[in-house]
């Protein structure tokens, strides 16, 4: 499906190696969408500040640079979908980048329809399609969290805490499903898309986030864990 392969998509290659550059920039621009290319950290958060991107690709393995400080300054600026695209295959590596604000995580060598894939399920979180809350509430509340699903913004006691895209649609989810268990291959199918449902760490890392920004120290619990079971929101 190319429904969201706008003109203005615009998606950031954070790459060294120019014949995986050349592979990714040619089958993208086929399907409408914008390039820019950065073999280097520094640049590529220059271009994000000044392109503004819907979509950053990052390579782990950057000459003079830390691919997973990367990612952390580029999630520190800003809220664009992060896909990482890595010859580094172990757990502790997807982990790492999801910790560090990765949306997805994509292991060398890579077939390019399953990247579309990915990009087109990211770009469906990350940006959302107009009308897809008609049927529900426009504002939830859970304990001192309000959940603004229009606006998409979040509050914990008046004050705003900032979610990434796939953070707000985790969240979103598990209110819409409040005091029910949900699996974790429920949430990855409905987060993340199909053909996500083995992918159980993303889930760990992100309930882990949401938990760091919406439960502050000594306050009762928002989010429970069902061991081998999965995950409900309270809220009470």
């Amino acid at each position: 499906m190319t429904e969201l392969t706008m003109p203005t998509t615009r998606v950031l290659i954070v790459e060294d190696d120019p014949n995986i550059v050349d592979l990714i920039r040619a089958n993208l621009a086929v399907r409408g969408f914008d390039t820019l290319v950065s073999a280097d950290g520094s640049k590529a958060l220059s271009l994000l500040e000044t392109e503004q991107p819907d979509m950053v690709l990052l390579d782990l393995m950057l000459p003079e640079a830390d691919g997973f400080e990367l990612c952390r300054q580029i999630r520190e600026r800003s809220a664009v979908a992060i896909i990482v695209v890595s010859a580094r295959g172990g757990e502790r590596d997807k982990v790492t980048a999801l910790n560090m604000g990765a949306d997805d995580y994509m292991t060398k060598p890579f077939g390019i329809e399953e990247l579309l894939a990915r990009i087109l399920a990211t770009l469906r979180r990350t940006r959302p399609a107009e009308g897809t809350v008609e049927a529900a509430p426009s504002v939830i509340t859970l304990g001192d969290v309000e959940i603004d699903l229009i606006g998409q913004q979040v509050s914990l006691a008046g004050e705003e805490v900032h979610l990434t895209p796939t953070e707000f649609a985790l969240l979103r989810e598990l209110a819409l499903n409040k005091g029910k268990l949900l699996s974790r291959a429920h949430l990855l199918r409905r987060v993340w898309g199909r053909g996500y449902e083995t992918e159980t760490e993303y889930v760990r890392v992100y309930i882990r986030r949401l938990r760091s920004k919406l439960e502050p120290p000594g306050s009762p619990p928002l989010i429970i864990t069902q061991p081998r079971a999965g995950y409900r929101i309270t809220g009470e």
